[in-house]
């Protein structure tokens, strides 16, 4: 298949380009940044993988990329987590998801030969957040301001569908592998002062990073799924759970929780990231047979670790 991905090179992004090209793809990578996205994928070692600059915010030469491909992998945006939410940072992040996907279906309308399908990024935040509620597919969105740009960020990935083009919205839970929010934890858990966050009763819903890569490849190949699409593991945990299961994991205690205080002193309202969840059901995925290889975070977190 000739795939265009962009996100290319961040953590998800850079191990789907990889598992695609091992699988005889012909990989298109638009990059903002082209000259790190060939240093992160060489000629020598990615023959088939062919780095194209582009502006995401406007269209241009770029877009001839599309003209015969036959899917398209959105995976851009800027991360969410561990910076405030100042007024301009929230329309950055609206920016990087909603003006990217609505320029992307701009390209894919005048492409004359146009992809099958699009997987367009979204997230759990779509749903919102809750102590006791389980969400799946069907479920309704939130109100808060993850899950506006999260309907929005599919809004705008709702008009490809006018074109012909099957669309699947990938709601992706917290990725985890050795890197990403791992890399981010794993400094305070090693010399002893990792904890809960808040009371901990707040839900996790993960999924392991090969497991998505998998889950994105399958809805590549599998004409069946359409629309949304969960992608986190089947078996949610709470943080109080997922902090005691990476203790375990490495080896270290994790007895000094974060106060909910302290966390929204230092980022204010992108506290509601770590202090708040939602317990996400991959219904989708489990109705049309789709195999996790890391189901449970035990199993996940034993890998990452191994």
């Amino acid at each position: 298949m000739k795939i265009v991905v962009t996100g290319a090179t961040g953590f998800v992004g850079e191990k789907l380009v990889e598992r695609l090209h091992a699988l005889g793809d012909r990989i298109i990578v638009l990059a903002r940044n082209s000259q790190k996205a060939t240093r992160q994928f060489p000629q020598d070692t990615f023959p088939n993988v062919e780095v194209i600059s582009y502006t995401p915010f406007e269209l241009g030469d770029w877009t001839k990329a599309i003209f015969g491909s036959d899917a398209v992998i959105n995976l851009a945006g800027e991360p969410l987590a561990g910076v405030r939410w100042t007024d301009k940072r929230k329309q950055e992040i609206r920016d990087s998801r909603i003006l990217t996907t609505k320029v992307l279906v701009e390209a894919i309308a005048k492409a004359d030969m146009k992809p099958q399908i699009l997987i367009s990024g979204s997230a759990i935040g779509y749903y919102g957040t809750s102590l006791d509620k389980s969400f799946d597919e069907y479920s309704y969105a939130g109100d808060d301001f993850l899950a506006n740009v999260c309907k929005d960020w599919e809004a705008a990935a709702d008009a490809v569908t006018s074109l012909g083009v099957r669309l699947v919205k990938l709601r992706t839970g917290i990725v985890l592998g050795m890197g990403g929010a791992i890399a981010k934890m794993l400094p305070i858990f090693q010399v002893g002062g990792g904890g809960k966050i808040g009371n901990g009763k707040q839900w996790f819903s993960w999924i392991h990073r090969d497991d998505l890569v998998e889950l994105i490849i399958y809805a590549l190949k599998n004409d069946q799924i359409t629309g949304a699409l969960n992608a986190t593991a089947p078996k949610a945990v709470t943080n109080a759970d997922f902090t005691a299961a990476l203790a375990k994991a490495i080896k270290r205690p994790a007895f000094l929780p974060v106060p909910a205080a302290a966390l929204i002193l230092v980022f204010g309202e992108s506290a509601t990231v770590l202090l708040n969840g939602q317990r996400v059901v991959p219904h989708k995925a489990e109705i049309n047979k789709f195999t996790f290889n890391y189901p449970d975070i035990d199993t996940a977190l034993r890998q990452i670790f191994a």
